[in-house]
C-alpha cells in the first residue's frame, strides 16, 4: 500500500458559515435530506462531501444529474444510495450491491431475512491447482417482500463485472425465485448466484468439491 489516506471534505473555508449551512465539525461532511437539500433550503450538496454517503465518482455524477432534473426538468426521481454496485480491486476482487448483512439486519430485523451463501472454485483455478473454497458469494433476501434480493456480495475473479450485471437486476426487483429460474452460464463465477440453496441459518457446510 503506497497511499491510503481517504478523502477530506474541504468545506470549512468556503463561506458556508456565513449563510448558515450546517456541517459535521469532526469531518467537514454536510448532512442533507433525501433530495440532497441542506438545512438552508436553497443550498444543495452532492458528492463526496455528503454525510453518510458513498465516496464514489459515479454516485456523485448520478446524484448531480438527478438533482438538476428535479430542479429544472420537472422530475421527482431521487438518487438511490443503497443499490450502488461497487468493487474493491484487490488481487482477489470483492464486489457488492445493496445492503451488507449487518445493516440489513438493523433495517429489516434478522427474523425477516434469509441469507444464502456458498464457497466456490473458479474453473481457471483448477488447472494451476489454486486453493479451493477461497471464493465466496452471498445474497440477502427480504422474506417479507417475496424474497427480494436486498444485498449481493461476491469475492472472486472479475467481481466488478459480475456485480455490475446483477446490480441492474436488483434495481428491477430481483428475487430469489428469479435467480433460481435463471439458467447459469457454465462454467462462470456468476453462475453460483443461480444455484445457491444453502442458507446461513441452516448451518450446512458450504464447501465445494469442484468447479
Amino acid at each position: 500500500v503506497l497511499l491510503a489516506i481517504g478523502r477530506d471534505a474541504c468545506t470549512r473555508n468556503i463561506g458556508l458559515q456565513t449563510i448558515g449551512v450546517k456541517i459535521n465539525e469532526k469531518n467537514g461532511k454536510i448532512p442533507v435530506n433525501d433530495e440532497e437539500q441542506t438545512n438552508v433550503p436553497y443550498v444543495y450538496a452532492i458528492g463526496d462531501i455528503l454525510e453518510g454517503k458513498l465516496e464514489l465518482t459515479p454516485v456523485a455524477i448520478q446524484a448531480g444529474r438527478l438533482l438538476a432534473q428535479r430542479l429544472y426538468g420537472g422530475s421527482s426521481r431521487k438518487c438511490d444510495y443503497i443499490n450502488v454496485p461497487t468493487t474493491v480491486f484487490t488481487p482477489l476482487e470483492y464486489g457488492s450491491c445493496g445492503y451488507p448483512e449487518e445493516k440489513a439486519i438493523a433495517e429489516y430485523g434478522e427474523q425477516n431475512l434469509e441469507v444464502y451463501h456458498t464457497l466456490f472454485w473458479p474453473l481457471e483455478w483448477t488447472v494451476p491447482g489454486r486453493d479451493n473454497n477461497t471464493c465466496y458469494a452471498k445474497i440477502i433476501c427480504n422474506k417479507q417482500d417475496n424474497n427480494r434480493v436486498i444485498g449481493l456480495h461476491v469475492l472472486g475473479p472479475n467481481a466488478g463485472e459480475v456485480t455490475q450485471g446483477f446490480a441492474a437486476a436488483i434495481k428491477c426487483g430481483l428475487t430469489k425465485e428469479l435467480l433460481d429460474e435463471t439458467i447459469g452460464i457454465h462454467p462462470t463465477c456468476a453462475e453460483v448466484f443461480t444455484t445457491m440453496d444453502i442458507t446461513k441459518s441452516s448451518g450446512q457446510d458450504i464447501t465445494q468439491k469442484g468447479c
